[in-house]
């Protein structure tokens, strides 16, 4: 059962996390674990409805109809072009595009085949990945050899590197002929923390979704437009402990902060699925809570 929290429930989880948020020398070193440990259940029947999970994810690729394929997106400054995944949905009308930001581990089999899924629900998706330039020669994550390096240089990412690569990716995306001009970010840790900080630094975005990202700080939340939907596991105090000042001060500035907490589930749900049940029932409520923001706010 998801939860849907007002500030005032909200405060308890605040209050138990806050120590938690302090020490930020390496806030993904849980995730990390989490995501890369044997999943309990691997027999867990799979639903075409839903993002597949991490150990499906290769599966579901090779078995989809959509058209998808590798774009270069170009930089100023004669830097390495992004190499970014581009999905498009079987669909007679123009379509919105979907931004899709990977986790601290790069793009990844298992983030195109949630852009995958976002094309199979009616949207354009457009998954960059983020550190192209940085591995060796000049390489994107499938040239870095360890999941450890990759987290590195994802972590080394400047935030105005940052924004700028998020610019170059979204005015590819409202050049798309397909595309219907509308353009939404979804993220994931990492990438859900971007897709936050992108609302507050790009006036033209239409909206945007956090799956178990932080907040920004609360003095960037002013410059927010776009409707911003949040998606957290119950079960993920550090992450957490940032929804309740972002809710509050949101809520002060009249802006749309949508938060869905859900029962029993750990951080990054949508991907561990079968690692445990909670996992599994949230991506489940998830899911459909996404689609529902995305096409409400893009139509």
């Amino acid at each position: 059962m998801n939860l849907r929290p007002t500030i005032s429930t909200l405060s308890l989880l605040f209050l138990a996390g806050t120590v938690q948020a302090k020490d930020q020398k390496d806030p993904h070193a849980e995730h990390a674990v989490m995501h890369f440990q044997a999943p309990s259940s691997p027999s867990t029947p799979v639903d075409e409805k839903l993002p597949p999970g991490e150990e499906n994810a290769k599966a579901a690729l090779e078995k989809s109809s959509r058209h998808g394929e590798y774009v270069d997106i170009k930089l100023e400054g004669g830097q390495k072009p992004i190499r970014t995944w581009v999905v498009y949905p079987e669909r007679k009308g123009k379509a919105p595009v979907v931004i899709v930001i990977h986790e601290i581990f790069g793009l990844s089999d298992w983030i195109r085949g949630v852009a995958d899924q976002l094309a199979e629900d009616g949207f354009i998706a457009v998954a960059p990945d983020l550190i192209c330039g940085k591995g060796p020669n000049g390489g994107c994550t499938d040239s870095i050899s360890s999941r450890d390096d990759v987290v590195k240089a994802v972590r080394a990412l400047t935030p105005d590197e940052v924004l700028t690569r998020l610019n170059a990716v979204r005015d590819y995306a409202l050049k798309i002929p397909a595309g219907n001009k509308k353009t939404a970010t979804i993220g994931y840790c990492w990438g859900g923390a971007r897709s936050y900080e992108y609302a507050a630094k790009q006036a033209g975005l239409n909206a945007a979704v956090v799956y178990h990202g932080t907040s920004p700080e609360t003095p960037a939340l002013a410059a927010i437009k776009a409707p911003v939907l949040g998606l957290y596991g119950e079960d993920d105090a550090r992450v957490n402990a940032t929804i309740e000042p972002a809710a509050a001060e949101m809520k002060k500035l009249n802006k749309i902060y949508q938060v869905e907490i859900y029962k029993g589930a750990g951080h990054g749900f949508l991907r561990a699925q079968s690692g445990r049940e909670a996992n599994l029932k949230a991506t489940q409520a998830a899911w459909p809570r996404t689609l529902a923001f995305l096409k409400k706010h893009t139509k």
